[in-house]
């Protein structure tokens, strides 16, 4: 432990022996339900802390992410609990989370996405337009930089599009899946094969 981790360690303990001095001599008539109280607490505080600390192994198995496996070219993505896959791909560097979107012809970034990845969305013309469910949409045609999904996989000079209106994610569509020599389908997973 560092020296500002042990101090930190010491205040909290003080605290605790202060607030609990307080609350048993407050409660010294019914010291037995007292107890139970405070030790039902203590097991809840703990199961917080145990709960955290494990975070990432139980949304691991609870909300599985996609896996890659570069030294078979080849990346495994299970189906989201809503039915759709959900990729995290790195768009000039920074990760942003896709919808698999097999009826898309193109990568569409959202507009913050765009933002994020460093686009210069006020010299964008949008100018196209597509179809979506919701109507149609003004889009604006792009080159990205690079896209990667980790263990090597990277492609430069990706062509997207950027949507003019509002959009909860962005969609990966199969301008971008064609780029795999294989996209399969079964057993609640999407498998990408390069």
């Amino acid at each position: 432990m560092t020296a500002d981790q042990t101090a930190s360690f010491i205040y909290l303990s003080l605290l605790v022996v202060l607030i609990g001095s307080y609350f048993f001599l407050a409660q010294r008539r019914d010291l037995g339900r007292s107890l139970r109280h405070a030790g039902l607490w203590a097991l809840i505080f703990v199961g917080v802390i145990v709960a955290y600390g494990l975070w990432d192994d139980v949304s691991n198995t609870v909300m599985p992410r996609q896996s890659v496996y570069a030294e078979q070219g080849r990346i495994e993505v299970p189906m989201g609990r809503d039915g759709h896959y959900h990729m995290v791909l790195g768009i000039n560097g920074t990760p942003v989370q896709f919808i698999v979107d097999t009826g898309a012809s193109d990568m569409v970034l959202s507009r913050e996405d765009a933002s994020r990845a460093g686009i210069d969305l006020d010299g964008l013309p949008f100018g196209g337009m597509a179809n979506t469910a919701n109507g149609p949409v003004r889009t604006a045609f792009v080159r990205v930089n690079e896209v990667s999904l980790g263990g090597g996989i990277v492609d430069r000079n990706v062509p997207a599009l950027v949507s003019g209106g509002d959009m909860p994610g962005s969609l990966l569509g199969m301008g971008y899946l064609n780029r795999f020599s294989q996209v399969s389908f079964g057993n609640g997973r999407m498998v990408l094969t390069r």
